[in-house]
């Protein structure tokens, strides 16, 4: 007699489908997108608002090199979110739910992290927004990607 919730001894397990060409392309697209928005948080907050984010004011609109490592910063994380919900589909239950508490408490602590730091508050504020934006990007391009990736392998199997 089977319980509720558990296979019967013997009987095959259930799984889940993914198309993993879909879901990686997707995934390199978003670390492309989370990396133009580190970009142009940059570029607004500096050159717009003047605020002084990851340089000195005497570096410009552009920044200095720490520009270029946010922009990889956030396109590692994508692609680590990938990796994540690839994991999370092939071994978990409701995945998409946990990855979503995943992504969505470590936005949290992107977006408080300036904070510790000895910025001005306008900087502070203005790295955390950045970090919220990428967080909340990368959660619903990945989720949305994932979604089509398993889609796509339920029509083509």
């Amino acid at each position: 007699m089977a319980v509720y919730g558990q296979q019967p001894q013997g009987a095959p397990v259930p799984s889940r489908s993914i198309d993993a060409r879909t879901l990686w392309s997707g995934g390199v697209a978003t670390a492309l997108v989370v990396a133009l928005i580190a970009l142009v948080g940059v570029v607004v907050f500096r050159g717009v608002f003047g605020i002084p984010i990851l340089a000195p004011e005497g570096d410009g609109v552009w920044g200095d090199v720490s520009t270029v490592w946010l922009m990889s910063v956030a396109a590692v994380a994508a692609l680590i979110a990938v990796a994540l919900v690839h994991l999370l589909l092939l071994s978990t239950p409701r995945a998409l739910s946990f990855f979503s508490w995943i992504v969505g408490l470590a936005t949290v602590v992107a977006g408080v992290a300036p904070f510790i730091t000895d910025a001005d508050l306008a900087s502070k504020l203005a790295s955390a927004l950045i970090n919220v934006i990428i967080g909340f990007a990368i959660l619903g391009l990945v989720s949305g990607v994932a979604r089509s990736a398993v889609a796509r392998a339920v029509r083509n199997g």
